[in-house]
């Protein structure tokens, strides 16, 4: 699978732009702020309807404009498709195929899989939970797209039961018995929900495993394939190793009982895998104590954990059966020229890879291929 054409109208700081592209390495090379970033990120977008730099999509429309539009022909097995969002400020987005609308924009996520290395990869180490939380779900999503909605679901759920929590926490009388009656409703919705998140969470924690541990005794210097460990930890604790979905809607069930009051006086659900963190631990050889990488790791142990994530889910999705396409973000920059080299020579085999850089040194050998010039958004491939 790869990318063989960008068209980009209105998006970021393009009016308009048309890239050619090819399987293998492609660099796009120009000083910040010249727009190179903007071309990876669209394709990226087009495979998970969101961006990896902002949390919305009214940055991506560009100013003054009112919609936004990302297409690509996309290759797989030899057939090329046309994928096309649209991308609408303050209004439902549009999806196409070859032109043809689709029921829902979401059905567009996971036609095309990509996986994004960049600056902010840092924060899947340092960051709050819920960055470990969005790079389990994204990763869930491009494997199982239908999960898609199951996540949009929850969300939905979450908030009207939080607005709930807040209408009761307040109510007297027969008010409140009628809000604690309705959330019982909602309780079990969010149980049902919640509970197919957890246990897709549980599954790809598992499937994750054997690769972070692979992937970080190769980018980081000296260590074993047994010094990197990932765990879920969950506000909720089955007794059971491998839990069904029923045993954890009946486990979210409980403890939302047991939290009840404590959801009430402050107004917020407290339970569910909105609250539930991936942790990360090193070690040092077989058998070493194990402490969280928050807090103890270096920053060059930090940034080993991050690729290793990263490389732990290209190497998940290659395992599925098709190459996701790769996206280096200006990642080269912040490695020494050793992980350079390791991350280089890991990922160059990729059916596709895409690489933005401010200087033409920032590139590793080992990916040389077709490069293009960004400047104030002229987009010029060099010969």
């Amino acid at each position: 699978m790869y990318v063989s054409h960008l068209s980009l109208h209105d998006f970021r700081s393009y009016p308009s732009v048309e890239v050619p592209l090819e399987a293998g390495v492609t660099a796009f090379v120009g000083r910040n702020g010249q727009g190179k970033t903007n071309l990876v990120e669209a394709i990226d977008y087009l495979s998970r309807l969101q961006s990896h730099r902002v949390a919305t999509d009214a940055p991506l429309v560009r100013a003054g404009a009112e919609q936004a539009v990302v297409r690509a022909a996309v290759v797989r097995d030899g057939r090329t498709a046309t994928l096309e969002v649209e991308i609408n400020a303050g209004r439902a987005n549009k999806a196409r195929i070859n032109k043809s609308p689709l029921p829902r924009t979401r059905d567009l996520v996971g036609l095309v899989r990509t996986v994004v290395f960049s600056p902010e990869d840092l924060t899947l180490v340092k960051g709050d939970p819920s960055d470990r939380r969005r790079f389990l779900d994204d990763l869930m999503i491009l494997r199982a797209p239908r999960l898609a909605g199951v996540r949009s679901d929850y969300d939905r759920v979450l908030k009207q039961r939080n607005s709930l929590l807040k209408t009761a926490g307040l109510a007297r009388g027969s008010a409140r018995e009628g809000a604690l009656a309705t959330l019982a409703v909602w309780d079990d919705h969010l149980a049902a929900i919640g509970a197919e998140i957890l246990a897709q969470r549980l599954a790809l924690v598992e499937a994750l495993r054997p690769y972070v541990g692979k992937s970080y005794e190769t980018v980081a210097r000296g260590a074993s394939r047994d010094d990197a460990e990932i765990t879920y930890k969950s506000v909720v604790e089955p007794v059971e190793t491998t839990p069904s979905v029923e045993t954890l809607r009946q486990a979210i069930l409980s403890e939302l009982a047991r939290r009840q009051k404590d959801e009430l006086d402050r107004g917020i659900s407290l339970v569910g895998p909105h609250r539930d963190d991936l942790l990360l631990f090193l070690g040092h050889g077989a058998g070493a104590e194990r402490l969280p990488v928050k807090g103890y790791a270096s920053h060059g142990e930090s940034w080993s954990f991050a690729l290793a994530l990263r490389l732990a889910a290209y190497d998940l999705l290659r395992a599925d059966g098709d190459d996701p396409i790769l996206i280096l973000d200006d990642v080269f920059a912040e490695l020494d020229s050793q992980r350079r080299v390791q991350l280089a020579e890991l990922v160059a085999d990729a059916e596709q890879v895409l690489v933005t850089a401010a200087v033409p040194e920032d590139v590793p050998a080992a990916l040389a291929g077709a490069r293009y010039h960004v400047k104030a958004g002229e987009v010029t491939r060099d010969e």
